[in-house]
């Protein structure tokens, strides 16, 4: 599936970026179905990855065997009111989208995947985790840096690989990926642990995050697949235009390597995680 130059790129800057991986029809079950579970759910909490402890709570804990809503800090008042209708309103559906409901299992067992992981080296993978990012218009949040490895380790490698699918066009006005090129190869910085039922974020290393002249955006259309490594930083800006920019995640990690047991993640015995 990937030629030596996409290869060579994966090693050089732990990223790729495949347009038209996933047809129109697809993308339109996926936003069809997300408008749907947010019309009949009541969002858990609200999501913000600027205040994370805001999410310690058992929403979240719960979601990483379910599918449930999460707000967006800026459609909530001081008074925990809507300030924007429910389909406005909704940051993210999150964890188990792929395990929990057929229109998204569809999309995220497809051969295709299976076949670019095992070309990454992901030689037996589980998938762990789905997220639907509605990046709403005007209040769409921001996406502070990060690397996913930090919500996912495994040991006794880094293994987690990201697969981040363009539903709508993503581009600068309306919140699209920037990443660091080559920042895969530097220090995992931190990582998000359930320490006795309590979630926080464990500092690892004091590496900053990249400055604006190492970083670089990546605008694609609707159907592009981006992969990213576990290590790679990345992040997004907040969503000020009147276009929204959803999106698609999945986590996948190789059950080769020990899945940490404090990961805030976890499924037992009656939920197995899974593969292709």
């Amino acid at each position: 599936m990937l030629s030596p130059a996409q290869r060579q790129r994966w090693h050089d800057e732990g990223c790729l970026v495949l347009p038209g991986f996933k047809p129109e029809a697809e993308l339109a079950a996926l936003r069809r179905r997300s408008l749907a579970i947010v019309e009949a759910s009541e969002p858990a909490a609200v999501f913000s990855t600027v205040e994370r402890s805001r999410l310690a709570d058992a929403a979240l804990l719960a979601s990483a065997t379910a599918v449930h809503c999460f707000f967006e800090e800026e459609a909530v008042d001081a008074q925990g009111h809507l300030t924007v209708p429910k389909a406005r309103a909704v940051n993210k559906i999150g964890h188990a989208l792929h395990d929990r409901d057929p229109v998204f299992d569809r999309f995220s067992r497809d051969p295709r995947l299976a076949g670019l992981v095992h070309e990454l080296g992901v030689a037996e993978p589980r998938l762990w985790q789905s997220m639907l990012i509605f990046k709403q218009p005007r209040i769409g949040g921001e996406v502070t840096w990060h690397q996913d490895a930090s919500f996912l380790a495994t040991e006794p490698d880094d293994s987690v690989v990201g697969l981040w699918f363009a539903l709508e066009e993503a581009t600068l006005d309306n919140g699209c990926l920037w990443i660091e090129p080559g920042g895969h190869r530097g220090p995992l910085r931190e990582r998000y642990v359930n320490d006795g039922g309590t979630l926080r974020m464990l500092p690892l290393d004091t590496t900053p995050w990249p400055e604006a002249e190492r970083t670089r955006a990546l605008p694609v259309p609707a159907g592009t697949l981006v992969v990213l490594h576990g290590r790679l930083p990345h992040a997004s800006a907040p969503n000020r235009s009147g276009v929204s920019r959803m999106a698609y995640t999945l986590h996948v990690t190789d059950g080769r390597m020990r899945y940490a047991p404090n990961n805030w993640l976890q499924r037992g015995a009656d939920f197995p995680v899974r593969g292709f």
